[in-house]
């Protein structure tokens, strides 16, 4: 069962939340959160991705950028960040359009992690890995949250709705128009929620794979430093990771597309030709009707691509569009075995919409793109129950969680 604790959050003071408050660290280049930082010297884009202040072309993965990140977390802390005066949970909610999601903020168990009650969908790369473990041993902080999901509960459900009704601890709109709301959960209501997650007998980790990871590894590269016997914090701390969980019926995921560079040496209408042998091709528009059909933009014009064998149903991988997309015409037609290393693919999340696949291709940027149906979180519970992998780049989740507004310091 799902174990979560209340923690003493080091957080921003409320008058400077949103100037604190970043983008994630990997959603954006390093030229991209050096413009997101400019002009403000508290943004934690300063903190997360700390070479946007050395000199351009500097190793993101040198010992210097580590050493600029504790010295600027540490300036930050005096400047403009308090740590609560006990340990607490926190709502966190999310609004962008007409769309809200409210999660539970909170640490949980490395251990459940481990044992896999926490759940994973997605391959972990060693280089990532090393990063964020320097960057929480450098800081002897975790400073994002894991975004997690779990089947909703109705006992949960309620609780937050009433919590929900106090006055937020901060609340602001971001540069993108996505506001961000939380609120400090204590008392009984915080005890009820310890109660009720107790009950829930999974986590999934929707996004933030990297940083479950990194800070298993934390842990480990922590005991592994200490003396025999010595303690590590007072325990909870650096056995647990910070994340926020929202009901799986709240949650929001969007499509991640394709767009391919060339067509392997074929015209547009040789490719078609072959396109033809494993999909009935015919008129469609961008966004593709639903499962079972994906959009593909060639020549200035979409089509709807429909596989003309339907994959088993009962396999959790194989019946995904974007892996039928993969083996049945990435693969075979174009010579794109592994789309992890292949340069001549690249991906486009859902939020930049399907205008930027039509741009990419118009401009001569892509010879082709395809344009998916999202994967819904009931196909990402059902990979992860099954202890499998989701294809690379199969989910885009938005809106997407700020860094340095609840820190965990281990």
């Amino acid at each position: 069962m799902a174990a979560l604790f209340p923690f003493r959050a080091l957080r921003p003071r409320p008058a400077d939340a949103a100037r604190v408050a970043s983008v994630p660290y990997d959603v954006v280049s390093t030229d991209e959160a050096r413009q997101l930082a400019a002009d403000n010297p508290l943004s934690f884009l300063r903190v997360s991705r700390a070479e946007l202040e050395l000199p351009e072309g500097t190793d993101p993965y040198a010992p210097a950028v580590y050493e600029r990140a504790a010295a600027n977390f540490a300036t930050l802390k005096a400047q403009a960040l308090e740590l609560e005066a006990e340990p607490t949970l926190y709502l966190y909610r999310l609004r962008m359009g007409a769309h809200e999601q409210i999660g539970l903020a909170a640490c949980f168990s490395i251990d459940e992690y481990d044992a896999n009650i926490i759940r994973k969908h997605e391959k972990t790369r060693r280089d990532k890995e090393d990063d964020r473990t320097r960057h929480m041993l450098a800081l002897g902080a975790q400073t994002g949250p894991v975004f997690l999901t779990y089947r909703a509960s109705a006992d949960v459900d309620a609780i937050v709705r009433r919590a929900a009704t106090a006055p937020p601890l901060f609340e602001f709109t971001a540069v993108d128009g996505v506001r961000h709301t939380i609120w400090r959960v204590t008392g009984n209501d915080r005890e009820a929620l310890v109660a009720a997650f107790a009950r829930i007998p999974a986590l999934y980790i929707a996004d933030g794979h990297h940083r479950a990871a990194s800070a298993a590894r934390t842990r480990a590269e922590m005991r592994q430093a200490s003396r025999p016997g010595e303690p590590l914090g007072d325990g909870a701390d650096v056995n647990t990771v910070l994340a926020v969980a929202f009901p799986h019926d709240q949650v929001q995921v969007l499509p991640y597309h394709r767009v391919v560079k060339d067509l392997g040496g074929r015209s547009p209408a040789q490719f078609v030709q072959r396109v033809e042998e494993a999909f009935t091709v015919g008129p469609g528009r961008a966004a593709p009707s639903g499962r079972g059909e994906v959009a593909m933009y060639l020549d200035g014009r979409w089509s709807a691509l429909k596989p003309r064998v339907a994959p088993a149903a009962a396999d959790p991988i194989g019946s995904l569009d974007v892996s039928v997309l993969q083996d049945r015409l990435l693969a075979p037609i174009l010579g794109i075995t592994d789309v992890r290393t292949d340069k001549r693919i690249d991906f486009v999340g859902g939020i930049r919409g399907t205008g930027e696949l039509e741009r990419l291709v118009d401009t001569g940027k892509a010879a082709v793109a395809f344009s998916l149906f999202p994967v819904s979180v009931s196909d990402l519970i059902a990979v992860s129950d099954a202890g499998a992998i989701m294809p690379p780049k199969s989910t885009w989740f938005e809106p997407k969680l700020r860094d340095g507004l609840l820190i965990h310091l281990i």
